[in-house]
């Protein structure tokens, strides 16, 4: 009986826990075989090059961070307050969808193309902000301007290492969800 062949997408699932934890230059064939605890043969079966590999990893991060993001906030249903602090909460959560945005972000500070690949995907966010906050808001220039508030709060949130007095972080970004969101002090929580 032949041996089993490591499935390709446990080698694109190493290579973004690699980029995760050490950005590109840690998504070696090598270092994911051991990882794995196969040889890098089987890699070849798969893939061209590690290059093929990266691609298929932004594939599947674009993938997961914009249309799997949006088909469960839409499969969940809701207002589309709700919709904008789920479709927030499943993005910049602190488990696998935020340590890949940020390493994306990072690598593509010093990778042309996948800094082109990040501005289209955070296009189709920033369309889904507009979308659901035109649902409330008729001023193109004022929902222009939440969306990128709301945007940049998700994302920021993750870096402002500055204090808020004798307020939580959680409760200045709850503040600041209720004047974005135009809703009452104290909406519904974020995620």
């Amino acid at each position: 009986m032949g041996a089993t062949r490591t499935p390709r997408e446990k080698w694109i699932e190493e290579g973004l826990r690699a980029l995760e934890s050490g950005g590109p230059d840690a998504v070696r064939v090598e270092a994911l075989a051991k990882r794995l605890g196969v040889t890098k043969g089987g890699f070849y079966g798969y893939f061209a090059d590690r290059d093929a590999l990266l691609t298929e990893m932004l594939d599947t991060w674009e993938r997961e961070s914009t249309d799997e993001v949006v088909d469960q906030v839409e499969h969940e249903g809701g207002d589309p307050r709700t919709k904008i602090q789920r479709a927030g909460a499943l993005t910049f959560s602190d488990d696998r969808l935020l340590p890949l945005d940020l390493a994306v972000r990072d690598w593509a500070r010093r990778d042309a193309s996948v800094a082109e690949r990040l501005r289209r995907v955070d296009n189709r966010r920033m369309e889904l902000l507009r979308e659901m906050i035109g649902t409330f808001c008729s001023d193109p220039d004022e929902v222009e301007a939440r969306s990128l508030l709301a945007f940049c709060a998700a994302i920021g949130k993750h870096f402002l290492a500055a204090d808020h007095g004798d307020r939580t972080r959680q409760e200045v970004l709850m503040h600041a969800a209720d004047l974005i969101l135009d809703r009452p002090r104290g909406g519904p929580a974020e995620g």
